[in-house]
């Protein structure tokens, strides 16, 4: 669980923006944080502790999933591994179709960068209704290695994301929740 005081800096940092991209959304600009590295370092930190020696590679959601995925990646000593959008890796992919509010999208990974037993953590700077995520976890599903953690700087809690996830038997972390 993370510290009161990064709680309170990250609240401090992060932008909440009213009606963006549409009336009614408050969007969280995480962007600020990476206008303080130390404050970034920070942040990789606690989510390197609550993962260390608990997975065997992490696995990013396109775009934002990298840029604390990578980092988180790196002080754990795994392998880091892409969720891309469809037609954004070359072949060969394992993709995974979801639903969206209106409509659906496509996800892909590399064939063959993941192992089959691996323990993955599949991170990303937000957790909202959870499709993207449990679409992650159907990919690592695929291939054969279980999802051991998912990792998030931001749960929106009135969305219930988390229960999309539970059926996954992994951990579930978040830095804030609101």
């Amino acid at each position: 669980m993370a510290a009161q005081k990064l709680i309170k800096k990250l609240e401090e940092t992060i932008e909440n923006i009213p009606d963006f991209p549409i009336p009614g959304i408050q969007f969280k600009d995480i962007s600020p944080i990476f206008l303080n590295p130390g404050l970034y370092e920070e942040v990789i930190a606690d989510l390197v502790n609550f993962s260390k020696g608990k997975v065997d590679a992490v696995c990013g959601i396109e775009s934002r999933g990298y840029l604390f995925g990578i980092a988180i990646a790196v002080a754990l000593e795994v392998p880091f591994i892409l969720i891309r959008k469809a037609g954004k890796l070359p072949p060969p992919v394992i993709s995974e179709k979801y639903d969206l509010e209106y409509g659906s999208a496509i996800i892909e990974t590399r064939e063959g960068q993941i192992k089959p037993g691996e323990r993955i953590l599949i991170h990303d700077d937000l957790l909202a209704t959870g499709g993207t995520t449990e679409a992650a976890a159907k990919l690592v599903e695929k291939q054969g290695a279980t999802v051991a953690q998912f990792s998030f700087l931001i749960g929106l809690k009135d969305l219930n994301g988390k229960e999309k996830l539970d059926k996954f038997n992994a951990e579930v972390y978040h830095i804030l929740e609101y």
